[in-house]
């Protein structure tokens, strides 16, 4: 098994989606052990001084005025994680929650928690044992960090809670930490609040959000090329001088995946045949300028993403000099904005999608297709309420565009009065990630029975490519009306596994 080894310098986004996908160990290196015990040693220190010391030797949030004595400490950091967990709603899924503990691991190994060694390896000890604390959909308000998420994870690393065990049986955390040989930890000065402090849900989400959008990006681009030739469009307005002019790298990248897949064709260009056009409608001549900006948005959040994933997020930190000071670097603003910011782009591009989709099934509009596709038009309905589907799928999509990060509610007394809702963020993004796969499959679907219907033309060899592959995995072509959803479920099915992809670079290449 892939094992992914954790130091001082942060993790890759690879590194968290082998963890939290596809369930790689986890071992600590010998420099993160050196610096947590280093930075181990300064917060003692400081535990042992007079002075209060935020976190260390303090209450918390509205309640950091009140000195703690050494003997309730523990207590302290008992309280504070029991008290945080107060999460409702359905569970969280098991790769979020997998993505969440992991990020925490990877701050606390920085140096600038304070952690002891023997909290973090218990921390991989969990993960490496396949035992998924229960997390809950609510709870987070995206500053302070993921809060109750956090909180229901340093649940189980004290033996407490629930947990779901590596059979997917929830149980009591005792009982499965106990099965697997592993030791509750007794927090001390500062480890509880270390263990809940960061924005590691959001950015696990986020992470994951642009592993899956990257693929969906490319089988859109796909789908479009489909639809384009099944109309009889031009590929004419492809062409990279075309877009050299205007030079933004996403839109120029859809652009040349498009021209990719059309090479070859005998649909394309007959503008001037029975239904003659100037050019083509929106939806199919501008699909690498929709695309491509969300492309151009892919990659600004991947940079958001590379920057979280190399902080060390916490509130007190430990610094090399021996401080320990209190900051803001908890706030999620950063990621949820970008986290929005995909919502937005992930809803336009189903938006667009669903246009071509109508179009192929008007007959008024798609040059000579059968209405709605059907072998019998009025004794069959063809793909009628597939695109009802599609179009109530773009419709939520709309709606999970709004930016969650545009709202706060102040917490805490006031004491956190402005906060980032970037886990909501996050939570509707994954939704609206799911949305996107099912649009793009209903497309393709539309479009590769569209082609089909093309009689006496033959359509590129990367079309070809395609139509086999999905035909291959169990959706049928044109014909009598049938029980439409197997068909559109495994199109689905077929799109998010990367199938979409899979089937055409061979012909083509590499998309970019």
């Amino acid at each position: 098994m892939h094992t992914v080894v954790v130091g001082t310098s942060g993790v890759t986004a690879s590194d968290v989606l082998a963890v939290a996908r596809d369930g790689a160990r986890i071992e600590l290196s010998g420099e993160a052990v050196a610096a947590l015990a280093a930075a181990r040693e300064i917060v003692d220190a400081l535990a042992a001084k007079p002075e209060p010391v935020y976190g260390v030797s303090t209450g918390f949030g509205a309640l950091a005025s009140r000195h703690i004595s050494p003997e309730l400490r523990a207590q302290l950091q008992r309280n504070i994680v029991r008290s945080h967990a107060a999460g409702m709603g359905p569970h969280v899924e098991r790769e979020v929650v997998r993505a969440l503990m992991f990020l925490r691991l990877k701050t606390v190994c920085s140096g600038h928690t304070g952690v002891r060694p023997e909290v973090a390896q218990t921390m991989a000890d969990i993960l490496n044992a396949g035992i998924t604390p229960v997390v809950h959909e609510y709870g987070s308000l995206g500053c302070s960090g993921d809060l109750a998420p956090l909180s229901h994870c340093a649940l189980t690393l004290m033996g407490e809670g629930d947990a779901e065990g590596p059979d997917g049986v929830v149980r009591p955390a005792g009982e499965l930490l106990a099965a697997h040989g592993i030791t509750p930890v007794e927090l001390r000065e500062k480890e509880g609040l270390a263990l809940l402090n960061g924005t590691d849900g959001m950015l696990g989400m986020l992470v994951m959000a642009l592993a899956d959008l990257e693929t969906l990006y490319k089988s859109a681009d796909v789908t479009a090329a489909l639809s384009l030739e099944a109309l009889l469009g031009t590929d004419k307005v492809l062409a990279p001088e075309l877009h050299a002019i205007r030079p933004h790298p996403g839109q120029g990248a859809s652009a040349a995946n498009m021209l990719a897949v059309l090479k070859g064709s005998e649909l394309t260009g007959h503008h001037q045949d029975d239904a003659p056009r100037v050019q083509d409608a929106y939806s199919v001549r501008c699909a690498p300028q929709v695309a491509g900006a969300g492309r151009d948005t892919l990659t600004h959040a991947r940079t958001v993403a590379e920057r979280e994933l190399a902080s060390a997020v916490d509130n007190p930190v430990v610094l090399p000099d021996g401080r320990v000071e209190s900051n803001g670097n908890f706030h999620g603003a950063p990621v949820a904005y970008v986290l929005d910011f995909l919502a937005i782009a992930a809803a336009d591009l189903g938006s667009i999608a669903e246009r071509r989709t109508d179009r192929l099934l008007d007959k008024n509009r798609s040059h000579g297709l059968p209405p709605f596709l059907a072998d019998d038009a009025g004794v069959d309905s063809g793909l009628m309420i597939a695109q009802y589907t599609q179009a109530a799928l773009v419709s939520e999509m709309k709606r999970l565009a709004v930016p969650a990060s545009a709202d706060s509610i102040p917490s805490s007394a006031m004491q956190e009065d402005h906060v980032s809702m970037g886990w909501s963020a996050a939570r509707k993004l994954r939704t609206a990630v799911n949305n996107l796969a099912r649009i793009v499959a209903i497309e393709l679907y539309a479009a590769t029975r569209a082609i089909e219907l093309r009689a006496g033309l033959t359509p590129a060899p990367a079309s070809q490519a395609v139509i086999a592959a999905v035909r291959a995995a169990g959706v049928q072509g044109p014909g009598p009306d049938r029980f439409l959803a197997p068909d559109l479920e495994a199109a689905d099915a077929f799109v998010r596994a990367g199938g979409v992809v899979t089937a055409v670079e061979p012909v083509t290449g590499p998309l970019a």
